[in-house]
């Protein structure tokens, strides 16, 4: 889940303390492709009354609502919400031809505007408008086995590349993966890979790969190495895993 703040206007700026008011209830959405319809709900943490707009993207952070091709219906797409209130969302998906023996991925958008201080027109202030972004995950009903099964069948091999050591990992399953933690382990030690810079690079999609780094990790030994690995489930959260690394 990732909170990006966007300027809406700017006069003065004295200390501040930014955060999102508009709060989701969860991390992730999964959709079951057969439903007619999924539910987000939202709360409002704010102390004033916000206007809130919601869509759904391909995967564009910079995405707007009008710029989008999207097999999803978000009812209703503009809202106010009151200070403390909830507010609830519903999701219908079209029925576009999507792949059929994977899940898709989108990204649900949630944009919220403060509405401004009674007196405060002719005020130098600043205003900010926050978008908050979860993964939602469209995923057919006949997949040949549950999520839960997915991270044991990941295939990882030993790298090296002009940054040094690396964990290459292939994903031969359905399901898109995110990893919360990976370490390398040699000797007794844990090497952790290198810090992702972004959301995406800590996921790996069906049919995908993705190298991590080790930075701390100067060569692999002869014998069998093993990584110790953390995934989200679809709940936000973290399983941990064990696997043998391949030469």
């Amino acid at each position: 889940m990732s909170v990006l703040p966007v300027l809406a206007s700017i006069v003065l700026m004295s200390a501040l303390t930014a955060h999102a008011g508009v709060v989701i209830n969860s991390t992730r959405i999964i959709y079951p492709q057969n439903d007619k319809e999924v539910t987000v709900r939202l709360e409002s943490k704010n102390q004033v009354p916000v206007l809130v707009q919601v869509w759904l993207d391909r995967g564009d952070e910079h995405s707007t609502p009008g710029l989008t091709d999207i097999p999803f219906v978000a009812t209703p797409p503009i809202f106010r919400m009151e200070p403390g209130k909830q507010h609830v969302v519903r999701l219908a998906y079209t029925g576009e031809a999507l792949a059929p023996a994977q899940e898709s991925l989108f990204w649900f958008n949630v944009l919220e505007v403060p509405s401004q201080p009674h007196g405060a027109r002719h005020s130098n202030q600043l205003q900010l408008a926050f978008r908050t972004r979860i993964k939602l995950f469209l995923r057919p009903h006949n997949l040949p086995y549950a999520v839960e099964a997915a991270p044991a069948k990941l295939q990882w091999r030993r790298v090296s590349g002009e940054h040094g050591q690396a964990l290459e990992v292939f994903n031969p399953t359905p399901y898109h993966l995110t990893f919360e933690q990976i370490d390398v382990q040699v000797s007794g030690q844990r090497h952790p890979r290198k810090s992702a810079a972004s959301g995406p690079e800590n996921m790996v999609m069906p049919g995908g790969r993705r190298r991590f780094e080790l930075p701390t990790l100067s060569s692999f030994p002869g014998r069998t190495t093993n990584v110790v690995f953390q995934t989200l489930d679809d709940f936000g959260v973290t399983v941990s895993h064990n696997a043998e690394v391949l030469p």
